[in-house]
């Protein structure tokens, strides 16, 4: 066992995986401030789905120990911040949870230790937002007797091939022989190998860039899509084509949500506006992104009225509110945006999403169905929002028995043999 001994901050998508295998390795404490996530875990039991009961008792055999006590972190050297970095209402960063996380390691903080955030954040946050609450709470000095780290994570939600250890790391330190230690601290884990970057403000600027470049260029999919469906041209047919060519980016349109690739172009945009400059592109990229939910809605509103089905009452089918396939991640998924938009016309809406935990259908304000009705004739319109692997099998004969009348099919994901609109 490494004479290091590791806090990991935050145990959610992150933080959890980042534990696990940090135990094979290292002693390690593992803290939320979720006294009920902390007992499912101690039960080997991960809602998130990132690890199996198997692992997790292979951690606890490892002797992880999972917490809500940050006084059970102050044996550590390494603390490792892992927790959510969201915005709020008006689309400006929510550094809260940072904020309470840092304020909770400097009340344990020790001369030489190191604190390492992996949260995605704007740059210069580690540095100029981070440190002095580290200073403040500790007492102690920055880069003279405790030091800091960035090394941003890359983990995709529900992918079970690109794991923790598998994605290659990026990595950083408030000094040479910090990040020297930093790397060498991941690399020891990390089989597909790490990058040191030049500082710590180019790790950030690298991670927030990761995702805004992916949603503008999503964006640009979605727009074509728009465009083409004005003309009557199939935008997938159109993309198939494109992609003949050997440096073309072949990306689908759809909805834009999770915890990362919605949220972090804010961040960027907030760092960029507080200096003067307009991101233009950025902005009208999650201008563009944002508004799909309604055009789906609409989509879904105009077939029915087409159709001469009464729409105040109408009822329609949501197929998945993940903001993903084949994961149980439902954090800022724009499809309660599209069943906000049916609500807006009265409509009742049910959602069949097998991916969501019990638990976690209890606590959302979404009409669940347990169950898809086969044979109910009941619905006016279909939409398929997220492309799970058991919706790809409904067949055109089931997408019938649950409609009234002509089915109303809106593929979101391309999964539907022959749909009424494809997105």
């Amino acid at each position: 066992m490494n004479k290091d001994k590791i806090a990991i901050v935050g145990l959610g998508y992150v933080g959890l995986p980042l534990a696990h295998a940090f135990s094979e390795k290292y002693e390690v404490v593992g803290y939320d401030i979720n006294q009920a996530r902390v007992d499912e875990l101690e039960n080997s039991f991960d809602r998130t789905q990132e690890l199996t009961s198997v692992q997790l008792q292979e951690a606890k055999k490892n002797g992880i120990k999972f917490t809500t006590a940050f006084e059970e972190m102050k044996n550590s050297n390494i603390y490792i911040v892992t927790v959510p970095t969201p915005i709020d209402k008006k689309n400006e960063p929510d550094l809260t949870p940072i904020l309470k996380s840092t304020q909770s390691v400097a009340k344990v903080l020790k001369k030489g230790d190191i604190v390492i955030y992996e949260s995605t954040v704007y740059p210069g946050v580690t540095e100029e937002v981070c440190v002095p609450i580290l200073e403040e709470g500790s007492g102690l000095k920055f880069n003279e007797t405790f030091f800091c780290g960035y090394s941003p994570e890359r983990i995709n939600p529900g992918d079970k091939e690109h794991t923790v250890t598998k994605i290659l790391k990026i990595t950083s330190g408030s000094t040479p022989e910090i990040a020297k230690k930093v790397d060498e601290l991941y690399k020891s884990i990390i089989t597909a190998g790490t990058y040191l970057a030049a500082n710590i403000k180019v790790a950030e600027a690298a991670k927030v860039i990761e995702n805004t470049q992916r949603d503008v260029n999503i964006a640009l999919m979605n727009e074509l899509a728009m465009i083409f469906d004005t003309m009557g041209i199939d935008t997938n047919a159109v993309l198939e084509a494109a992609a003949t060519k050997w440096n073309f980016i072949k990306l689908s349109p759809g909805l834009v949500g999770g915890h990362c690739i919605g949220i972090d172009p804010y961040y960027l945009v907030h760092k960029a506006q507080s200096l003067g400059y307009t991101p233009n592109l950025i902005l009208g990229a999650r201008h563009i992104n944002n508004g799909m939910s309604k055009l789906i809605a609409d989509k879904a509103i105009k077939f029915m009225i087409k159709e001469d089905k009464k729409l105040k009452g109408a009822n329609v089918l949501v197929l998945g509110i993940t903001f993903k396939e084949n994961c149980p991640d439902m954090r800022n998924t724009k499809v309660v945006d599209i069943i906000s938009e049916l609500r807006e016309y009265e409509c009742n809406v049910d959602v069949y999403d097998y991916w969501v935990d019990e638990s976690d259908k209890k606590t959302k304000d979404v009409p669940f169905i347990d169950e898809l009705s086969y044979g109910s004739n009941k619905y006016d319109s279909i939409i398929v929002a997220v492309g799970h692997d058991k919706f790809k099998t409904i067949t055109q004969e089931e997408f019938t028995s649950l409609s009234n009348g002509k089915p109303i099919i809106i593929d979101v994901k391309g999964i539907v043999e022959n749909p009424t609109w494809r997105l």
